[in-house]
């Protein structure tokens, strides 16, 4: 297995471990400011993003601008426990050619445009991405008064670390 496909599976497994602290109710909380957004809006968003990767066309286009948006997995944890299950089985199934070049639709803000990627730099970015979500979903994990046991949630494995000077 590739070490792209390997770091990938390692940081979504952190979303297992999630939903396995996790109730409906607080799945779905959006009462933490600033932008309450919930727990479960991000892990729908983490999991749509490969979702649209792993379902790549026969012209190898992958428009990130089109995703399931199953509001039932933002609030019901059986719904994004399947969901996840479903991404992270196509994940270890697959014997993806990472060099692939792959056409990606995605809308930066000005709308639509068209980037050349390989499978690759994009399965990168997607696991990039999901370490931001974490990083937001720690932040509402917080204000919600729920811990992770995992000192490395929402952190990026550049991100130096603190050092204890006591």
């Amino acid at each position: 297995m590739n070490d792209i496909i390997k770091s990938t599976l390692i940081t979504l497994k952190k979303t297992k471990k999630i939903l396995s602290i996790l109730n409906d109710e607080s799945l779905g909380n959006s009462t933490i400011p600033p932008y309450k957004s919930s727990i479960g809006s991000h892990i729908r968003h983490i999991l749509d993003f490969y979702d649209c990767i792993l379902n790549t066309n026969s012209k190898s286009v992958i428009d990130l601008t089109i995703r399931k948006r199953d509001l039932l997995v933002e609030t019901n944890c059986i719904s994004a426990f399947n969901y996840y299950e479903d991404i992270m089985n196509k994940l270890k199934i697959n014997d993806f050619n990472l060099e692939n070049h792959v056409l990606v639709i995605d809308d930066l803000g000005n709308g639509k445009i068209k980037i050349k990627y390989t499978f690759g730099a994009l399965l990168s970015q997607a696991n990039s991405h999901t370490i931001h979500h974490y990083a937001i979903i720690n932040y509402i994990l917080e204000g919600l008064k729920i811990s992770i046991d995992d000192s490395d949630f929402g952190y990026n494995p550049t991100t130096p670390k603190q050092i204890s000077l006591g």
